[in-house]
């Protein structure tokens, strides 16, 4: 596994599993190397809050995940609507030298695209599976890894409008182009939680306008950190594709 020093570094290298085999590296393998026994750790992290609250809608559909124009795996993904919360669901497959990597995510979302729970299994080479409670700001996480004690941690941010985005589950870009203001336009920047990462930190985003490409027309959103740039594109506010050209990656929508 690589490891990265900063907070802001491990972020990007999470935000960055465009490039598979490194996500799927990191979302198997427990945080930390002093996993003896349960940890109760909170942390507070200070971030600009969000300003309007989200506007979810239905999707269903299949990525296919590529990288230097070979496809190394799949998700398939669906966002419902349970009530008055939504539900967002996502199943990738995903090749690496040691074998096929299986991941499940399942987020819960109040109308407001404030989480509520979230829970993320992976099997591969090792197994390993969380579940996330939000009250408010504040995310609780159980980890669960075969062979090892239960693991557990907190993290406090200033605003309860958190991002999810988590290794190989690309439709939660679906989830944050929603998160983003459309009427106000602009920079905007966001909360993030990586959960197999258990990294906390931010993302800012920004509409680049629309693009053309083979008649049809496209909503570009940059999303960047300190040290990764990802660009997503929307067709009728649907995410069809996102490129990572400095990972040589991208996901695209069948």
């Amino acid at each position: 596994m690589i490891r990265l020093g900063s907070r802001r570094t491990r972020l990007a290298s999470a935000l960055a599993v465009l490039a598979p085999v490194l996500a799927v590296a990191a979302a198997t393998t427990p945080p930390r190397s002093n996993f003896t026994g349960a940890l109760n750790h909170a942390v507070m992290i200070l971030l600009p809050a969000r300003p309007a609250p989200a506007t979810l809608a239905s999707d269903k559909g299949k990525f296919r995940i590529m990288a230097a124009g070979q496809q190394v795996g799949k998700e398939e993904f669906e966002i419902s609507q349970n009530g008055g919360n939504w539900v967002a669901r996502g199943i990738s497959d995903v090749k690496t030298a040691d074998g096929v990597t299986h991941v499940t995510g399942t987020l819960e979302l109040h109308g407001d695209g404030t989480p509520a729970h979230y829970e993320w299994s992976t099997q591969g080479t090792k197994k390993a599976s969380a579940s996330i409670g939000f009250n408010g700001p504040t995310a609780s996480i159980d980890l669960r890894v075969d062979g090892a004690r239960p693991f557990t941690q907190q993290f406090t941010f200033n605003s309860p409008q958190i991002a999810v985005l988590d290794n190989n589950l690309y439709h939660q870009y679906a989830v944050l182009a929603r998160l983003y203001d459309w009427d106000k336009k602009g920079a905007q920047t966001f909360s993030v939680l990586v959960p197999q990462e258990m990294t906390p930190g931010s993302v800012t985003v920004e509409s680049l306008g629309q693009k053309d490409e083979g008649g049809k027309k496209f909503d570009e959103l940059r999303v960047k950190t300190e040290d990764l740039e990802l660009d997503l594109y929307l067709e009728n506010q649907r995410l069809v594709r996102i490129d990572a050209p400095n990972a040589n990656a991208e996901i695209i929508r069948e």
